[in-house]
């Protein structure tokens, strides 16, 4: 913590280069554009709230999934990495048990009274919902919660399958964690700061997500993650380097927004759930998959089709995440490219979240899968990522095709659609000079 015009100067001073190298890139040129970053967002803070006050820096990246397509909220598992786009504010404790927070960009201020932490309708699908869900989830789980003045800025693309909102909530349990719990780790740790934002996405906000998108936010590098007991996830680092085998990781970004999709992502976790339900479960990890398939003719008659291959897809997609995670270890990279390809012909064609069919004119995702196709077949790997129906797709490019690639998306896509990027490892944390 430190007053905020003595923290600007640090900054510029270059005492947090060695923090930004290993959040973001130990490159002069981004450590130098991540020092002008976090200068402005302390000068519109000051603006705001008010200068010199005893401010602290939080960070919260997103996320990129690997494996594991719509999995997580049928308890299955998942591969996923934080990546080096982040959400940062800036924080102040404030007195008077009200959580004042700010986003660049979207001109309004979320002002909360922390008195009350129960839903409240007029803040249903907007970000105040979130602070107040975390601060609810927060209390639930016997910690402690109070005012802050906090002024934001994200580079995480939103409506991208980066899982902005994640990185908003599990930013906002740092927040909490840091300045009302004595940084708590134990109680609060990361793990349990992503359930925190989950609940408060789930309940507060109203969208039913599942659990993979806030832990690797929270967590942070390349993770593994087995829902099969989603009170306690089993969460296992795995190490995951591109760029020693000769591939970068690209996230291009189609312009599709997510604004009117809820219903397109409640309805396959309904629907797989409905196939559950058949067999008298809540979710499909708890019906054997060989059980399942026998029963496929009763199953389509009760649920319809589109809920079965959901279903294929989801013991498909578990399994494959599995092996992607095995493929990297047992350092078999063809293997693992092989294995990202068949994920993204799965979600394409059986989980059928490539596009929305309440706007089948826009179809930015299978046309970004058809450009990656073009460049990149036989000797890279794509598919869609996140939620999908719009928003980002994912490619493992190689070295010598990136300029190509970048062009290729570029051109149809906007100038600077796609963006290269590499594994954080680090998940919500207070930017501090030593990390």
């Amino acid at each position: 913590m430190a007053i905020s015009s003595v923290l600007k100067k640090q900054i510029q001073d270059g005492a947090y280069d060695a923090a930004f190298a290993k959040l973001y890139a130990a490159d002069p040129a981004v450590i130098a554009a991540q020092r002008a970053r976090y200068i402005r967002t302390i000068e519109n803070f000051e603006k705001e709230f008010g200068a010199d006050r005893e401010v602290r820096l939080y960070s919260a990246p997103g996320r990129t999934e690997i494996g594991g397509n719509h999995t997580d909220h049928n308890n299955g598992v998942v591969m996923a990495a934080a990546v080096n786009l982040d959400i940062i504010a800036v924080v102040a404790k404030n007195d008077n048990n009200t959580v004042r927070f700010i986003s660049e960009g979207f001109g309004k201020i979320d002002d909360i009274d922390l008195s009350v932490l129960t839903p409240q309708k007029p803040e249903a699908e907007h970000s105040a919902s979130l602070i107040r869900g975390v601060a609810a989830g927060i209390v639930k789980e016997g910690g402690k919660v109070g005012g802050f003045d906090a002024f934001s800025t994200s580079d995480v693309l939103r409506g991208s399958g980066l899982s902005s909102s994640a990185a908003f909530e599990v930013c906002v349990g740092a927040i909490f964690r840091g300045e009302y719990n004595d940084n708590d780790m134990e109680r609060l740790n990361q793990v349990e700061i992503a359930k925190i934002g989950q609940y408060a996405e789930n309940v507060f906000f109203g969208k039913p997500s599942g659990l993979m998108d806030q832990t690797a936010c929270a967590v942070g590098s390349a993770i593994t993650i087995d829902f099969k007991d989603p009170s306690a996830p089993i969460v296992n680092k795995v190490k995951f380097d591109l760029a020693g085998k000769g591939f970068a990781l690209c996230i291009s970004d189609t312009k599709g927004s997510h604004a009117d999709l809820t219903d397109d992502y409640a309805a396959i976790r309904r629907e797989m759930e409905s196939v559950a339900a058949c067999f008298g479960k809540k979710v499909l990890r708890d019906v054997d998959e060989e059980t399942f398939i026998a029963a496929i003719p009763e199953v389509r008659k009760k649920v319809g089709d589109r809920a079965v291959v959901r279903a294929i897809h989801f013991y498909n997609d578990c399994r494959r995440a599995t092996e992607l995670c095995d493929a990297i270890k047992a350092d078999e990279f063809d293997r693992f490219l092989e294995l990202i390809l068949e994920g993204g012909h799965s979600s394409f064609e059986y989980n059928q979240n490539a596009y929305s069919i309440k706007n089948v004119k826009e179809q930015g995702v299978p046309l970004a899968l058809a450009i990656s196709q073009r460049v990149l077949q036989g000797r890279g790997a794509w598919r869609l990522q996140g939620g999908g129906f719009a928003g980002t797709i994912q490619a493992f490019v190689p070295l010598d095709l990136l300029d190509k690639y970048r062009t290729a998306i570029d051109a149809v896509f906007g100038a600077g659609s796609c963006h290269v990027l590499s594994v954080r490892n680090y998940g919500a944390v207070p930017v501090e000079e030593t990390m």
